[in-house]
């Protein structure tokens, strides 16, 4: 008898780019060990789609030498599903999503055992709406930015300044030297649970398998006609998943990658004190911050802008040996400087430097205020005097509030595939999502993690600009994600 893996991924074969991720969940399956979860129960539904805080772990203490630190760690496997619609959606078609999505709610609970659903539009679902983005429909409701009411909370995803892009001449990478494409989707689903048989028993009745929980049941239209899947992506967090990863496809540096780490580069990177609480992501804000004219009770008061980023990571780079970058190669040192920062520099690290990470994966994700990357650039009191730039550091240029309060929720983690790799051979991802209330804030955002105003200016080395040399992304898009009440097919009711 099939197992019932493999009678999802045969089902899965007429959904064509839908059956791509369905092979790293089983790998990852295969590795995971399902956390050991309260049985959490909400009163009422978060209208916030990702505020799924309160029906997951509860954060708890790290500490493997490097200091404590308080992290909470997500779901183990989510699933991004990208669909282009085929024609513009109807009342029907609407009715049908909210029974679909009602009935594999009724079937899995929405908790870190069962399954968490979200979806997000891009703005070619807007364009397929009476009047398209700029008609009176999508004008009248969309949240508009508190600094310029001309434009919206919701605008396209633009190639950040390292990415490989025509936009950007002069940038290459080492090894994945693939430019960004800016993607035009109209819908993202979210799939997330520490079960990968549920995700893929969800991905398969999407799909048209018509079976749900061993159960005969209907699937929906909605990827049979009405949306064509465009891409898949698995992502997988969980303590020791990455190495255990890499150890299984014989990569070269899988005993460099810590196996305490739950990320490909060796690091903890769930910090409780990285991320901002799920209100003020969304246009409505709180009182630490509000970047929209929404109000409470408009249409998309609780919604947010979700970017989605597919980014290679070029970890031979990363965790490279001296032998293969004499004379030092890539020790532990330099690569948590690249990391976080290098005032303080966050450990020392071992003796050994290479070998199962060569440090501590749980360190603090201090804020030391918006100066600190040029401070660090300018090399103010840094490890051993040197221009560096910091990952972390680099980021909180413009990410917080001004009472510090993070402006943003990321929901990111190691991925596993061969998407957009050009020999076309699996390699280590950075599965890369994250919430913000405007798409503006994310792309200053992501201009300052850059810092190439930083480098330039104080002289910075291109090998120290904290990880951009590593990373390649491939794809960006941003969409966005409306409340809860208004996630099926924003809008038809009221066109």
């Amino acid at each position: 008898m099939d197992s019932p893996m493999i009678s999802r991924r045969i089902a899965l074969k007429g959904a064509g780019a839908l059956a791509l991720a369905l092979g790293t969940v089983e790998l990852a399956g295969r590795h995971a060990i399902a956390p050991q979860r309260m049985v959490l129960e909400a009163s009422s539904l978060p209208d916030i789609q990702f505020d799924i805080g309160a029906l997951i772990a509860a954060p708890r203490t790290f500490n493997d030498g490097g200091g404590t630190i308080t992290a909470q760690l997500p779901p183990v496997h989510t699933i991004f599903i990208t669909a282009a619609l085929n024609r513009a959606p109807t009342r029907a078609d609407r009715t049908n999503l909210i029974n679909a999505l009602a009935t594999i709610e009724a079937t899995y609970p929405f908790r870190a055992d069962g399954i968490f659903t979200f979806l997000a539009y891009g703005i070619p679902y807007f364009n397929k709406l009476p009047g398209g983005l700029n008609g009176t429909l999508v004008a009248s409701h969309m949240p508009r930015l508190a600094s310029n009411t001309s434009r919206y909370m919701l605008e396209e995803a633009v190639p950040s300044p390292t990415d490989v892009s025509s936009a950007n001449p002069g940038i290459t990478k080492e090894t994945f030297n693939v430019p960004v494409r800016i993607e035009g989707n109209d819908l993202l689903i979210t799939l997330r649970s520490d079960n990968s048989t549920i995700i893929s028993d969800v991905m398969a009745w999407l799909g048209g398998s018509n079976r749900l929980k061993n159960t005969a049941v209907p699937s929906p239209a909605l990827f049979q006609g009405l949306a064509t899947v465009t891409s898949s992506r698995a992502m997988f967090v969980g303590i020791s998943l990455p190495r255990n990863m890499a150890e299984t496809h014989g990569f070269s540096y899988s005993q460099s990658i810590n196996a305490d780490s739950p990320m490909w580069m060796g690091f903890l990177d769930q910090h409780t004190n990285g991320a901002g609480p799920a209100p003020i992501c969304t246009a409505v804000g709180n009182a630490s911050a509000k970047l929209t004219n929404a109000n409470a009770g408009d249409y998309f008061d609780n919604a947010s802008v979700q970017h989605l980023s597919h980014v290679i990571q070029d970890l031979a780079q990363f965790y490279a040996p001296p032998a293969a970058e004499p004379p030092d190669g890539e020790t532990y040192q330099e690569r948590v400087q690249y990391m976080f920062r290098s005032n303080p520099i966050p450990s020392l690290g071992n003796s050994n430097q290479f070998n199962n990470g060569g440090g501590p994966a749980y360190l603090p994700n201090n804020f030391q205020g918006a100066g600190d990357a040029a401070a660090n650039a300018q090399a103010v009191n840094t490890f051993n005097g040197e221009h560096r730039m910091g990952h972390l550091s680099a980021l909180q240029r413009s990410s917080r509030a001004a009472d510090g309060t993070p402006i943003h929720a990321r929901m990111d983690g190691p991925g596993l595939d061969s998407l957009d790799v050009p020999n076309g051979s699996a390699q280590p991802k950075l599965q890369f999502s994250i919430f913000t209330p405007t798409a503006e804030f994310f792309r200053v955002m992501r201009v300052n993690q850059a810092s190439l105003d930083l480098v330039n200016q104080f002289g910075v080395a291109p090998e120290d600009n904290g990880l951009e040399r590593f990373l390649t992304a491939t794809r960006r898009q941003n969409f966005l994600i409306p409340p809860r009440r208004n996630r099926a097919f924003p809008l038809i009711e009221l066109s």
